[in-house]
């Protein structure tokens, strides 16, 4: 499952990271407003997780801008702010929970879960199945194959592979590759992308055929 994390507080975005990983979800931040409708421009999500007092636009604006484009992926406001007036206003503006800070991990879970079961997003069954040429990955059993031979990869190759194929015939340039698949931003210079693109090649190019191509000056992709 894809979650858009919207937090600008790094404690406690590394601390959600930390533990939604654990708990087997893909997560994509943005550190504010701006960065979250970028992101939601180009992507899809099963849940956004977002808080209120962000730079520039705020959690408030964002859940407006998100619902006036007729984007209906569940909202789940987590704030500090946690008075009535603050709740039915959110609520009001689109979003579909709310949970104060501080709160306790486990309701947060139950909370997400809950939130994809009623939007259904539990149900579909392309999320388990991903398919690229001769390459296959079951999502429901971190398996990676090729021509019906076992692929092994290490998590973040894993996680780096299932996010192209789900953006498949999509250019991701290198910023948003770090930002959904590494789950923080990192220093604009750093060839770890790179690096692990070719740790993938090594291991998925062996037939002849190329997987993933490079965009010069832009990033990479994979295509029919």
């Amino acid at each position: 499952m894809d979650v858009l994390l919207v937090e600008d507080d790094s404690r406690i975005s590394d601390f959600l990271l930390k533990g939604l990983e654990e708990a087997g979800y893909t997560i994509s931040l943005a550190k504010s407003g701006e960065e979250a409708r970028s992101l939601l421009a180009d992507f899809t999500f099963d849940i956004i997780l977002m808080d209120i007092m962000l730079p520039g636009i705020d959690g408030a604006q964002l859940t407006q801008l998100i619902r006036y484009r007729n984007n209906s992926t569940p909202i789940l406001v987590i704030s500090a702010l946690n008075s009535v007036d603050d709740k039915v206003k959110l609520l009001d503006m689109g979003a579909d929970d709310y949970l104060p800070k501080p709160f306790h991990f486990g309701e947060l879970l139950s909370r997400i879960r809950a939130l994809i079961r009623r939007s259904g997003g539990l149900i579909r069954q392309d999320d388990d199945q991903l398919s690229f040429g001769s390459i296959t990955v079951d999502t429901s059993l971190y398996q990676v194959q090729q021509n019906g031979k076992d692929i092994v990869l290490s998590p973040t190759e894993y996680k780096l592979l299932v996010y192209l194929l789900k953006n498949k015939n999509k250019v991701l340039s290198r910023s948003q590759i770090l930002s959904s698949v590494w789950g923080i931003n990192f220093d604009s210079n750093t060839n770890v992308v790179d690096v692990y693109i070719s740790y993938l090649r090594n291991k998925l190019d062996e037939s002849g055929d190329q997987v993933i191509h490079t965009i010069k000056g832009v990033g990479y992709l994979i295509k029919d």
